[in-house]
């Protein structure tokens, strides 16, 4: 599972090495939350601060990758269980989507949030997906800055919740995220 880790980090850097035929977008500060709590219930929730991503501007296309043992949550028991038994994160140790921005021009970027569509694919737990979303994207001083959220499911990732907890934890999770980028 390291070796992937690793390649995975090669590529991104790669991805994010200055090149004459193409201007790269990158952060490693990106901001990925999700929110899985029951109403009466603790709330389930974490953050993760360290997100990186890379956006090819002259093609839209957008490669993020998320440590999972990167998110925190309010107590350090349910960040660990989080670890271990739901996302056994020493096995799977990384999310990651590779996708692109459909019509994405960067010269017609403002200041003023736009919306486009985002397609591609998420792997979450070792499991591939596709998923398509609305993007929010505006123009910031030094960069762009890309934001939304979307739903998925524990189960579409093989993701096991016991049934003493099922109940506690909400069927769609509702992940955010904000990618400040910059060149």
């Amino acid at each position: 599972m390291k070796k992937s880790l690793v390649t995975t980090l090669i590529i991104l850097i790669f991805m994010s090495s200055a090149n004459v035929f193409s201007q790269r977008l990158i952060t490693k500060t990106g901001n990925v939350k999700f929110q899985a709590s029951m109403p009466t219930y603790e709330e389930v929730a974490a953050e993760n601060k360290t997100a990186s991503a890379v956006l090819e501007s002259s093609t839209g296309d957008l490669a993020a990758l998320i440590l999972i043992k990167g998110f925190r949550f309010k107590t350090a028991l349910m960040e660990e269980h989080f670890n271990e038994n739901y996302m056994e994160s020493e096995k799977f140790s990384k999310a990651v989507f590779k996708g692109k921005i459909t019509d994405f021009d960067e010269s017609k970027i403002t200041a003023s949030v736009k919306n486009f569509t985002i397609k591609g694919d998420l792997t979450i737990h070792g499991i591939t997906k596709p998923v398509s979303t609305i993007v929010k994207i505006s123009k910031t001083s030094n960069g762009i800055n890309l934001n939304g959220s979307f739903e998925v499911k524990p189960e579409d990732f093989d993701i096991e919740i016991p049934s003493l907890v099922r109940k506690k934890i909400a069927d769609k999770v509702k992940v955010t995220y904000v990618f400040p980028l910059a060149k």
